[in-house]
């Protein structure tokens, strides 16, 4: 769907009533978590529709202007408060995706202990600091890979190649189809993909990688 800029009306005296300076920020601190849209929106103190009004306004602009067309002045907020809202969720993503790196190659300190004994041969105060730390979690990379890679990894992925055989390159002969055979593979294949909640990490927060285009 192509995005097209419409001349809208704005306050004589500069910024939109609504797209306050203040509100703005708050946008943008929201969107740095990453948090969902509706939820951006409520902590800025405005609705959702607002929200998306805004962005699409800002998307627009920012399509027509690479697009060759002479800027409209008019659209200077949405087209700022667009990029800086683009920017931190891309960086909120990217934070979220490290994490789940972290948690997928392990080595996360989870414990540091100290202990002090005296040395029975030099009789010297020696302090000892080990370490606890998590070992390397597959779950996370399945996390990934099942979202960020879903024509091979995803669910649907793994159905398809259930039911119409193309892990072996032969189509399926529905006529030979062994529905009891059937229901049992396709029970084994959905219990093999459904990975649990996305991995936690130490501090028992869960990250989330997906990113949203407001």
């Amino acid at each position: 769907m192509s995005l097209r800029r419409k001349a809208r009306s704005v306050n004589k005296g500069g910024r939109p009533s609504l797209l306050t300076e203040q509100v703005e920020g708050r946008i943008i601190v929201a969107a740095r978590t990453g948090i969902a849209i509706e939820l951006a929106a409520e902590a800025a103190g405005i609705s959702s529709a607002t929200y998306r009004r805004w962005m699409a306004r800002g998307r627009a602009e920012v399509t027509a202007r690479e697009d060759g067309q002479p800027p409209n002045r008019d659209e200077d907020p949405y087209v700022e408060l667009f990029e800086k809202v683009r920017t931190a969720r891309a960086m909120a993503a990217a934070r979220a995706m490290a994490n789940i790196r972290r948690v997928a190659d392990g080595g996360i300190i989870t414990k540091v202990t100290t202990r002090k004994f005296r040395d029975p041969e030099t009789g010297q105060i020696v302090e000892e600091v080990t370490e606890d730390r998590t070992a390397p979690d597959w779950r996370a990379d399945a996390w990934y890979l099942e979202r960020q890679h879903r024509n091979h990894y995803g669910k649907d992925a793994a159905l398809a190649i259930e039911i119409t055989g193309l892990d072996s390159g032969e189509p399926a002969q529905e006529e030979r189809v062994d529905l009891g055979a059937l229901a049992e593979r396709l029970n084994q294949t959905l219990f093999a993909v459904q990975y649990p909640d996305p991995p936690e990490l130490e501090d028992g927060s869960v990250v989330e990688a997906e990113v949203v285009d407001g």
